[in-house]
């Protein structure tokens, strides 16, 4: 008997994360109009008087660019369907952006799932389409009420920010971010790259690192979304191993072509119940 053909499943969730870089052209034409300096030298400068200013460098997500962006693509049982990462290939800031709002729509318009979206990945995808042009009027939807809107802050059906969940809508502070969350749980967080790394890896021409990490980043926000659900009671703590187990299966599998899953794999761990 020929084996039973796969059980084909709906796109429910939309798991993503964004790696982004400075717009040095923009930085220099706005910052230091009168001084003429190259997008190098313009992004170089200004980080310099963030760190010395702020203690960080990182450069606002209104003159970013998208360089990588990988999403999770979850079915409603939250098993995980595939995991790609936009114009992995070419890395190009407007068709990423293009395929995501393409692909959110043609995917029957997912609850996207982030970690901290609200606070950037969402709104420098809304700057790329108002940058590139690009209609997203399902997204706004401003013939709807408010709180029907796709991107009204506390429509969870729309856009479940994980961060905003742990935090009752930034009722507390989080400290520690993603890699903490990532680590209660046993997953690995953040390993041999991390965000403020990510311009000077793509200056190097380290496009496939970038791409990496992002794909770890959307794996533990994956699998944070899968104990927020337990806590919810979506989820049994039984049913969450499950899809763990079929989840570090699929990464297995796919880890003999990608260093970084490869990676990450290696970095894994298992909760350990303190009931048991």
């Amino acid at each position: 008997m020929p084996p039973a053909p796969p059980v084909k499943r709906d796109t429910a969730y939309f798991v993503f994360d964004i790696e982004s870089v400075s717009d040095g052209a923009l930085v220099s034409r706005l910052r230091y109009p009168e001084e003429k300096l190259s997008p190098a030298a313009a992004i170089a400068r200004w980080r310099a008087e963030l760190m010395a200013e702020q203690g960080k460098d990182f450069i606002p997500y209104t003159f970013q660019l998208p360089v990588s962006l990988v999403i999770a693509r979850v079915a409603a049982d939250y098993r995980l369907i595939d995991l790609v990462a936009l114009d992995e290939e070419k890395s190009r800031p407007p068709e990423i952006a293009r395929l995501f709002w393409e692909g959110w729509r043609k995917y029957g318009r997912p609850c996207l799932v982030t970690f901290n979206g609200r606070g950037f990945d969402v709104p420098l995808l809304e700057l790329c389409a108002f940058r590139y042009g690009l209609p997203i009027p399902d997204w706004y939807a401003e013939d709807k009420r408010n709180y029907d809107q796709p991107r009204y802050r506390y429509n969870m059906a729309g856009h479940f920010d994980l961060h905003e969940w742990l935090t009752n809508s930034g009722a507390s502070r989080f400290q520690g971010g993603l890699s903490l969350a990532a680590n209660l749980i046993g997953k690995p967080g953040k390993q041999d790259v991390a965000g403020y790394m990510v311009q000077d890896l793509w200056d190097a021409g380290r496009a496939a690192d970038i791409h990496d990490y992002c794909r770890g980043d959307v794996l533990d926000t994956y699998f944070i979304f899968l104990r927020s659900r337990v806590l919810a009671g979506e989820l049994s703590l039984d049913e969450e191993h499950v899809l763990i187990e079929e989840t570090r299966k699929w990464i297995e599998e796919k880890s003999a072509s990608s260093p970084g899953l490869a990676r990450y794999l290696k970095a894994w761990g298992d909760w350990k119940s303190p009931y048991a």
